[in-house]
């Protein structure tokens, strides 16, 4: 069991700091290029990838196969990161907490909401693909 939660918290590490490192990409070079609504729309997509990359590459090391315990990992993993993603902005970009939880508003142009209810099935996405392409 504590194996398993250490492999839980290394992703959520790995997550952390993949998505963090593609927020400064789209920042820095995304936004100035295509606009900000266009920036968000493209990193939901590119941000999911990674996020699904990364699953790919850690659940299959945890062991589990069974459909809700994949669901709940997920669920953990999006939790940390809404969590990681709020108080990110809120404590290191300075942001009030009403505009930290913009990022989550789909109707102001947010997808991130979408991205974290993506990552919760992702664990069990991974695990399913691998155990179909292993017969």
């Amino acid at each position: 069991m504590s194996d398993l939660l250490l492999h839980i918290a290394a992703l959520c590490v790995l997550l952390a700091a993949a998505e963090t490192l593609h927020g400064i990409f789209r920042a820095v070079v995304l936004v100035p290029r295509i606009g900000k609504k266009a920036a968000l729309k493209v990193a939901i997509v590119t941000g999911s990838l990674l996020a699904f990359a990364l699953c790919w590459w850690q659940v299959p090391a945890m062991g589990v196969v069974a459909t809700l315990p994949l669901l709940g990992i997920g669920a953990v993993l999006a939790l940390f990161m809404a969590t990681f993603d709020l108080l990110l902005g809120r404590w290191l970009l300075k942001r009030p907490w009403s505009r930290a939880f913009e990022d989550f508003n789909p109707a102001g142009g947010n997808y991130l909401l979408f991205g974290l209810l993506l990552l919760i099935t992702f664990p069990w996405l991974v695990m399913r693909l691998q155990l179909a392409w292993a017969f």
